[in-house]
């Protein structure tokens, strides 16, 4: 099952794939693992990110990456239009309306591509 994953990732899901490869090596000096299969980089920034198999994140919350883990998921599902329907719309959601989320009490993971890694992310890594 584990080289169906890679097999999806780089071929199904290469853009995305792509640019996690791109920022892995840019974040190439950080702490690596490997985690269900997605190569997991302990970055210094405050936000998460999961691109392809690779995922992104400074805190040891397992919530987290468990949420990032779904990304991967929707990565595999979606293929190419993962950047369109999930990746463009996600990074808007984190980076522009943080205000609106606080001043409405809008919890972030609400949204349907958020709420749907989730969803995943508890599927597949049991958490």
């Amino acid at each position: 099952m584990k080289y169906i994953y890679y097999i999806l990732q780089w071929t199904w899901g290469i853009l995305q794939n792509i640019i996690g490869l791109v920022i892995f090596l840019l974040n190439i000096n950080r702490p690596h693992y490997i985690y269900n299969g997605a190569v997991v980089t302990r970055w210094k920034r405050p936000d998460s990110l999961g691109m392809g198999m690779f995922i992104f994140h400074r805190s040891n919350d397992k919530y987290v990456l468990s949420h990032e883990y779904g990304h991967t998921i929707q990565s595999i599902i979606l293929g190419p239009l993962f950047l369109f329907v999930i990746g463009i719309p996600s990074i808007i959601w984190a980076g522009c309306f943080g205000d609106y989320r606080k001043r409405n009490n809008i919890d972030y993971y609400s949204v349907f591509q958020e709420k749907w890694a989730t969803e995943l992310g508890k599927k597949y890594t049991k958490i």
